[in-house]
Parts: structure tokens; sequence; C-alpha cells
């Protein structure tokens, strides 16, 4: 998997899904983050900046298979 590009994600690194309030590396992506689900389920986020700190601080948790670190 790879990062997205069309817009609005044209090479964003992290991506949230705000169904579940979680962030996805784009780079790590594994087939469990379901991306694709999520970007046509219409919950995808971008961050601005496109960093794990912004994520974070827009209270997104990282996904448990491409990042690790959960806190759920």
């Amino acid at each position: 998997m790879a990062r997205r590009n069309f817009p609005p994600f044209i090479g964003k690194k992290y991506l949230g899904n705000k169904n579940k309030m979680e962030v996805h590396d784009l780079d790590k992506e594994t087939k469990n983050c379901q991306i694709d689900e999520i970007i046509k389920a219409k919950h995808a986020v971008i961050f601005k900046p496109d960093n794990l700190q912004e994520a974070h601080r827009c209270g997104y948790d990282n996904c448990h298979y491409c990042i690790g670190g959960s806190k759920r």
C-alpha cells in the first residue's frame, strides 16, 4: 500500500479515520488498516501540518497495525 496521489490526499503521509478517531501511517499501511474503505465512507481526515503530533493534538489515537502504541 502507499500514499494516495489524488486530491485531497496528494502525497500526505498521515490519514485520520474520524469514525474511529485513529491515525494511519500510509507508508506503513497494512490490509487491516482498510484505508480505501475509510476514504469511500468519507471518514478520511488529513492533517495540517501532515505529522503525527498534529494528529495526536487533534485527539487521534495510533492505529494498532501501521503505527502501534495505541492507547486504547
